[in-house]
């Protein structure tokens, strides 16, 4: 639960920067933010995927193999997301122009949605690797990994580019990507060292 609120709550920090700029700077992110993450619902199914398989073949005492199955359910993500990452970036104008029509929401929608979803092959390694403690029934880990990405980097960042650096939204957009680039780094970094791999499941 706290895992969650962790990662929620940071979202809706970022909202409260945004909604300082305006009405549409806050409507072209809503819309951006939603359709990115819809669209990410395939891969929390490959993620949730892995954190099962990481359950089974602990439990079966195959800890190699468990390894396997995420770094495969990874690529899996990466691939999928990389492709749809490709499209959103090409077609992002045409996506926003179906919800709103406001050209300054349509224009900070279609900057948002560009640079976030150019991160996407990042966020799958993030996503996959942070379920897959999950189910090797680590919870703590993943969680001190969202707090220190989004609270100790992305919300603080997108203040400092927003504010002192004079980049507006652009820089609440580019610290949400690093923040996300951090989390995967490190969750993949931990999940490679395999203390995991001693849980019992």
């Amino acid at each position: 639960m706290l895992q969650y609120l962790v990662g929620t709550a940071s979202w809706l920090a970022v909202m409260r920067l945004i909604a300082d700029f305006g009405s549409d700077a806050l409507a072209g992110y809503t819309v951006a933010i939603r359709v990115i993450i819809f669209a990410l619902l395939p891969s929390w199914g490959i993620s949730n995927a892995a954190a099962t398989l990481v359950g089974q073949n602990l439990g079966a005492k195959q800890p190699e193999r468990a390894e396997k199955s995420v770094w495969y359910c990874t690529l899996v993500d990466v691939i999928f997301l990389s492709i749809l990452g490709v499209v959103f970036w090409i077609f992002a104008p045409e996506v926003v122009n179906l919800f709103v029509d406001s050209p300054g929401a349509k224009a900070v929608g279609i900057e948002s949605m560009r640079i976030l979803t150019a991160i996407y092959p990042i966020w799958a390694i993030q996503m996959v690797t942070v379920q897959a403690f999950n189910g090797a029934g680590d919870t703590t880990t993943p969680t001190w990994i969202q707090f220190f990405a989004f609270w100790m980097i992305q919300i603080p960042l997108a203040w400092a580019l927003a504010y002192p650096a004079g980049m507006g939204t652009k820089g609440v957009f580019y610290a949400i990507a690093l923040a996300q680039v951090v989390a995967a780094l490190i969750s993949a970094y931990l999940f490679r060292k395999g203390k995991w791999k001693n849980i019992e499941v």
